[in-house]
């Protein structure tokens, strides 16, 4: 499928309707031999079509109509669609009673007139960068079906991969929309937590979760980010960047990377650098201090254990046992652990934010390695949470500093890498548009 502004003018040219694309989204979806099975866990025609007549029929009579009138979207298990269960992934949530209301998220695409195609599978709870799903399966890697396509907003990356939908709806709380994005060949994007309203969503951890897009192009994720937070001039900024400061982070995110994602890598450096960009060393001490932090779980683990410990208390047997056994070190914290957690973050940031202040972005491989094998994972307990760790290692770092990030492809002629961009607090717009340069950069 197109990106989202190709999309948006054969819509309004009369070249395409909303019907088609809708029509289309679900051949796809419902082929047999596709992901559709395992990428959608919930899909409502009737209403998508019903969504997309009313589109076209406004449009043929000449009434004005946003930018995204029309445009398909796939929307996360963990968002409230009005009428239907959010079981976020799982089994224990299956039976749960229906929304009643669209959440927050969901209602500013509907109100900017996209079409939702339906809900996308997802790891269970969220609790996972990987997107393996014992419950509903695990859709495959578009680059190769028998690789996970990363998580914890799997069938969101797919949904776009496999042209299932123009755009994904995801959270991110440690990386779950830019992994799966690095891993499908896709852009992901994490805006500053607080600029999306969460309600309606069915929370990992109050800290940390962010709301934001996966999709073709970096703007692509700026049109969703747009109608996410309310704003409707859609800018096609794009600043020259000759001149521009980034910084390169050397410690801790550097750290196993493959050879491919290293050359990669540098490859893609030497072109920002032939780009006018200066590049300088950056390191941040306080990441190197994480693994210790988070010895017990850390502020997911703690915040986590409080939304599930009424259910895993009846009904621990249903959860997928890799992600309970996580949710569970929160009750190895010690008192007052979370609070110290949370002033020890604040310190971080405070620090963070004065060592990135004189760069345009922070740049920083989005995962370290490429997407691994879904049965050799399945057939090791020992490396699938190795792996799951260093998977959320590198893109965990914005959530952690309050940051906006994105995950860009890299060009590559093997499976997909991703490079990473990471902004100040706040300053999403900017990085958006830095986002749509570098992409033309590393397109040439």
């Amino acid at each position: 499928m197109e990106p989202i502004r190709d999309l948006a003018r054969r819509l309004a040219a009369g070249e395409t309707t909303a019907l088609a694309l809708a029509q289309g989204c679900l051949e796809r979806i419902l082929d047999p031999a596709g992901e559709g099975a395992r990428a959608f866990t919930m899909i409502d025609p009737d209403r998508s079509f019903a969504q997309a007549r009313l589109t076209d029929e406004a449009r043929a009579r000449g009434e004005a109509l946003p930018m995204l009138a029309g445009i398909p979207v796939s929307i996360k298990a963990l968002f409230d669609i009005d009428g239907k269960v959010t079981h976020a992934g799982s089994r224990v949530l299956a039976q749960a009673t229906p929304a009643r209301s669209d959440a927050a998220p969901v209602a500013r695409l509907r109100a900017a007139g996209m079409v939702v195609m339906g809900h996308t599978n997802m790891t269970e709870f969220a609790y996972s960068g990987l997107g393996m799903n014992p419950h509903y399966g695990t859709p495959g890697n578009p680059a190769d079906r028998s690789r996970i396509p990363g998580g914890s907003s799997s069938g969101a990356a797919v949904s776009v991969a496999d042209g299932m939908a123009a755009a994904g709806l995801g959270t991110d709380t440690g990386g779950s929309c830019r992994i799966p994005a690095a891993f499908c060949g896709l852009t992901g994007f994490k805006p500053t937590a607080r600029r999306v309203e969460a309600g309606g969503t069915y929370p990992l951890s109050q800290t940390l979760d962010s709301i934001g897009p996966i999709a073709k192009t970096a703007d692509c994720c700026a049109l969703i980010d747009a109608a996410l937070t309310g704003d409707d001039t859609y800018s096609t900024e794009q600043p020259d960047l000759s001149g521009l400061r980034f910084g390169v982070l050397e410690n801790y995110v550097t750290d196993d990377m493959t050879p491919e994602v290293a050359g990669a890598y540098a490859a893609a450096l030497k072109r920002l650098e032939a780009a006018g960009v200066t590049l300088v060393s950056l390191t941040l001490p306080d990441l190197d201090r994480l693994p210790t932090l988070n010895a017990r779980g850390g502020i997911v683990a703690a915040e986590a254990l409080a939304v599930h410990k009424a259910l895993l208390a009846t009904q621990r047997d249903a959860y997928d046992p890799r992600v309970s056994v996580r949710i569970l070190r929160g009750e190895t914290q010690e008192p007052g652990e979370l609070q110290a957690l949370l002033t020890e973050r604040s310190a971080m940031i405070a620090r963070a934010d004065a060592a990135t202040q004189p760069f345009a972005a922070v740049l920083m491989p989005t995962v370290p390695i490429t997407a691994p094998r879904i049965a050799d994972l399945d057939a090791d307990e020992a490396l699938y949470g190795q792996t799951n760790l260093l998977c959320l290692r590198n893109p965990t770092v914005a959530n952690l500093l309050d940051r906006c990030a994105i995950s860009l492809p890299l060009p590559v002629d093997g499976l997909p890498i991703g490079l990473s961009l990471m902004g100040e607090t706040m300053q999403d717009r900017r990085l958006l548009a830095l986002a749509r340069a570098v992409e033309a950069v590393l397109a040439r």
